[in-house]
């Protein structure tokens, strides 16, 4: 049965066409992800099939026989009054039921009786149940609260709930894993997978695309390529198909070369007579010209050296009114620390990143910061940028030129051609980027600045997952300390090596490993030990260790004072190899020997961590 049907939409944006001739269909159980680079029109095609905006050519019908409903990014509710009256608001007869039963229940009403008998007959018990239980997985649980005074959060979630309750055929969604908990997240994507309802959906959360979607359509150079399977087979196809165009743009230059050699040896009256040549090399010449690179960012800023101290953090606490939100922490940082911060949303996470940055007072404790440590602080904000200055120009007002990690120089405009910002684009007005461009340029301006330790907030939010990946890499490489907070639990698991779990009541646990690390453990012991006023890696301050030194043997505690020290060492020669490996030529040998190397480095490393760890637990 087909639920959706697009027919050759098509929209432009002055003299440029943002898509053309996106033709596809939605069946009964389809799940299926739209994705794209930021600017592609993904969501604009989503606003067209929302009815917020028109295209300009093309046709879409939804299946009348069907309940189709949609969220947006951002969903406003404030026009409701409580939670339940919101989730309840639904025009379909269940839905006006159990409102009218809610209200009479309330006032004592007469018409309580009719309204249960109406209850029976509808089975809108199970409906109000499911309600409940849908809302409380979401982590709404005081349903009389009024929508006006809810964060956009919040709102968020209460509005996702509205629309699972109500059970559609065809659900749309455009990024609906922003700003939800990890544990949101978690339920949402399961509950989806087991869902029988169609899904047309935008997200970047690669976890969630896959547990999700059987189905991916792409938003590549203003045209649509379907691939029916989950996200890794997009990957596979993916590149199975540039290599294809890239093989047919060959063919088609050589053709055109000898093409023009033809054009140009023909006399002014023997044109008419072979005008389907003419004609063909036309046709030739276009394919000839067609941009088969990919739109890939690669960054390689280098940051300037840290210092031996770099961030010192003692006994710190912090509160606002009788919410505690830091109680007692202290940790010292370490030279390539790569730490991701989770937990609920209001439970300090972001307040936490403006205390060690320094732009919110502590109530109690000390923040000593390293003085060759320069932050460099991706915010959640949406950046906000003075309408009428180019693109160029915001970035040249933080750096004209920069210098990349092999020493060479490159120019603002080189480095946003990178960030997959043309030449052309380069000179368009600021408020002309879409969103994701935005962020995109907030990163760029970022990284620039030369950071050696690095703060991202919910970095993956709104970009692409070519932005995404590119991103990635060089965080890999990145040789300054790094601390993020993120519901992207790809990028965590990717990226980091132990987290701060915020448990929203004042205490953090340093937990050695990334995110599934956690989750597996958190199988096992469902409540695991927090770990307050001492942290449980390496990086406690030396008055602590020095304190529960007792508790190992002379021996013990030279060898302990000594592998933090060692697995630096060892960590900055895995670096030194990798660095080797990357620019290394296409010599077998030499590409076997390094890796033969680093593979040993690695292993000395997992050596010498799980030892500290077992020393360390003498301590506890």
């Amino acid at each position: 049965m087909n639920y959706l049907s697009v027919e050759g939409l098509e929209k432009r944006f002055a003299d440029k066409t943002l898509f053309t001739d996106v033709t596809f269909g939605l069946e009964r159980g389809q799940k299926t992800a739209i994705v794209g680079i930021n600017g592609s029109g993904k969501s604009t095609l989503f606003n067209i099939l929302m009815g917020v905006e028109p295209a300009d050519k093309g046709t879409f019908t939804f299946n009348k026989e069907i309940k189709v409903r949609m969220l947006d990014q951002e969903p406003r509710i404030e026009e409701h009054g409580t939670i339940l009256d919101y989730v309840l608001s639904g025009d379909d007869e269940v839905s006006s039921t159990v409102r009218q039963y809610e209200a009479a229940l309330l006032k004592g009403d007469n018409e309580l009786q009719g309204l249960l008998e109406r209850m029976d007959s509808l089975n809108a018990w199970d409906f109000e149940a499911k309600a409940k239980e849908i809302l409380g997985k979401l982590g709404i649980h005081n349903l009389s609260a009024d929508v006006e005074i809810l964060s956009g959060g919040q709102q968020k979630r209460v509005a996702l709930a509205k629309v699972l309750i109500e059970g559609p055929d065809l659900l749309l969604l455009d990024e609906p894993t922003n700003h939800l908990d990890l544990d949101i997240i978690q339920w949402l994507e399961q509950y989806l997978s087991q869902q029988k309802m169609a899904l047309l959906l935008i997200t970047h959360d690669r976890y969630f695309l896959e547990a999700v979607t059987n189905d991916i359509l792409e938003l590549d150079n203003g045209h649509l390529y379907r691939y029916k399977g989950s996200y890794a087979y997009y990957l596979e196809k993916k590149v199975e198909r540039q290599e294809n165009e890239a093989r047919v743009v060959e063919k088609a230059q050589n053709l055109m070369r000898k093409e023009l050699e033809w054009m140009r040896r023909q006399p002014k009256a023997r044109g008419t007579k072979a005008k389907y040549r003419v004609d063909a090399f036309g046709e030739l010449e276009k394919t000839a010209k067609k941009n088969t690179s990919q739109s890939e960012v690669t960054i390689g800023v280098s940051g300037s050296r840290l210092g031996k101290k770099i961030l010192e953090i003692e006994h710190l606490n912090k509160s606002f009114g009788k919410h505690e939100i830091i109680r007692d922490f202290s940790y010292t940082f370490k030279r390539g620390d790569r730490v991701g911060i989770i937990g609920q949303n209001g439970s300090g996470k972001t307040t936490f990143l403006k205390l060690i940055t320094q732009s919110l007072k502590p109530d109690s404790g000390v923040i000593i910061q390293g003085e060759t440590v320069n932050f460099g602080y991706y915010t959640q904000d949406t950046p906000i940028y003075p309408d009428g200055e180019k693109v160029i120009d915001i970035v040249k007002s933080v750096a004209e030129v920069i210098t990349m990690k092999n020493g060479s120089v490159i120019t603002a405009s080189q480095l946003l051609n990178q960030f997959n910002f043309p030449p052309k684009k380069q000179h368009d007005f600021v408020e002309k980027l879409s969103g994701g461009e935005k962020r995109r340029l907030q990163l760029l301006r970022v990284l620039m600045a030369n950071p050696n330790f690095l703060i991202l907030d919910e970095p993956t939010n709104d970009l692409d997952l070519i932005t995404l990946n590119t991103l990635e890499e060089f965080l890999e490489q990145f040789t300054g300390c790094l601390v993020v907070v993120s519901h992207d639990r790809y990028f965590l698991d990717r990226l980091v090596e132990h987290l701060f779990v915020f448990d929203g009541h004042g205490d953090i646990e340093d937990f050695a490993g990334n995110y599934t690390d956690l989750r597996e453990k958190m199988k096992e012991s469902p409540e695991p030990k927090r770990s307050k006023s001492k942290p449980t890696t390496p990086g406690s301050p030396e008055k602590s260790r020095k304190a529960d030194a007792k508790k190992l043997s002379y021996n013990e505690q030279r060898e302990y004072d000594g592998l933090e020290k060692e697995i630096e060492e060892l960590e900055n020669k895995k670096r030194t190899l990798q660095e080797e490996l990357n620019q290394a030529t296409s010599d077998y040998n030499q590409l076997a020997e390094l890796g033969k190397q680093l593979k040993q480095v690695e292993a000395e490393i997992e050596e010498k961590e799980f030892r500290w760890l077992e020393l360390s637990e003498k301590l506890e």
